[in-house]
């Protein structure tokens, strides 16, 4: 595999080039072929040391990285915040540099509070990797999620993608937009317009807040869950309430005379923004993208570390 990536750290899809994209996306598709084969691990990463460190809950993020980690032959390092010196009041650079003084080479963070990836990319000796800051970016989502409708749609340059829910709380949200803007897609947000923050327009997406005509204008549509942990405010009448305007049913997919496609980035409140029969009908693709997850963190680790490792050199 030729090329290299224009970054140094993956904090977050506007820091991407083009290239970049393709450069991920080609890698991703090797490594799919690996973890497909009957043995699946290869020494890529042998002597690197990852540390996971997440002070956000996380279930698909954290087991995707790892495995893609594990597949690499890395050494894994998690810390959760929860149980750990933070707890005690410890600062975030102490806990990092308490782990990096364990001589680790790449951190992959989540952490509630945006931008806290850049912070640490500027004061710390390691890759780091933005598994999601707050309401900020997501970019390995965004990435995956590019790299799944590729695979179903082929070139997505000119294709209508919807991004539908709570795109005011999501971090998937604006690292998907980054990225299929990039690609070329058109890209509409359908949500309540108290869940579309107001900067959105700036980023060159239509926003509508009709379901049914923004499936009917879509080729694929990613759907948002309804974030309840962080809604602080009444902004909306009740979740029953917003299934009925906004959660898609199979029947309503079935109406459209087209077949979209559909993705979700997990976990799904199943009858709120997706009904159990959309969920796992033949327009979901929702089990590829945890399939793909696995590919493209690989690409992401090892072409991040094939730079750095360079640079040793």
């Amino acid at each position: 595999m030729e090329g290299q990536l224009s970054v140094n750290h993956l904090l977050g899809i506007k820091y991407l080039t083009n290239k970049d994209l393709a450069l991920i996306f080609k890698t991703a598709e090797y490594f799919k072929e690996i973890i497909n084969r009957p043995i699946k691990k290869v020494p890529t990463l042998r002597d690197i040391t990852i540390a996971n460190i997440f002070f956000e809950n996380s279930t698909r993020t954290k087991l995707s990285f790892e495995l893609a980690e594990k597949r690499l032959n890395a050494d894994v390092i998690n810390f959760s915040a929860s149980g750990s010196s933070v707890k005690k009041g410890e600062s975030l650079i102490d806990t990092v540099n308490n782990i990096l003084a364990m001589k680790v080479d790449m951190v992959v963070i989540r952490h509630s509070s945006p931008g806290v990836p850049v912070f640490l990319s500027n004061h710390v000796n390691s890759c780091i990797i933005n598994a999601g800051d707050g309401t900020n970016e997501h970019p390995s989502q965004g990435l995956l999620d590019a790299f799944s409708l590729q695979e179903r749609l082929g070139d997505i340059k000119g294709k209508k993608i919807a991004i539908i829910g709570d795109i005011l709380h999501s971090r998937v949200a604006l690292s998907n937009i980054y990225t299929l803007k990039m690609l070329g897609a058109e890209v509409k947000i359908c949500a309540p317009l108290s869940l579309i923050p107001k900067h959105l327009k700036t980023l060159g997406v239509e926003i509508d807040t009709d379901l049914h005509r923004t499936l009917s204008w879509c080729d694929a549509a990613n759907v948002l869950r309804i974030q309840q942990e962080r809604i602080k405010d009444n902004l909306f009448p009740s979740v029953r309430e917003y299934a009925a305007a906004y959660g898609i049913k199979l029947s309503t997919l079935n109406s459209l005379g087209k077949k979209i496609v559909l993705l979700h980035p997990g976990p799904i409140n199943r009858g709120v923004e997706l009904t159990s029969d959309a969920a796992d009908s033949e327009h979901a693709i929702i089990l590829d993208q945890v399939e793909n997850g696995v590919a493209i963190r690989m690409a992401i680790m090892y072409l991040l570390s094939s730079k750095f490792k360079k640079h040793e050199k």
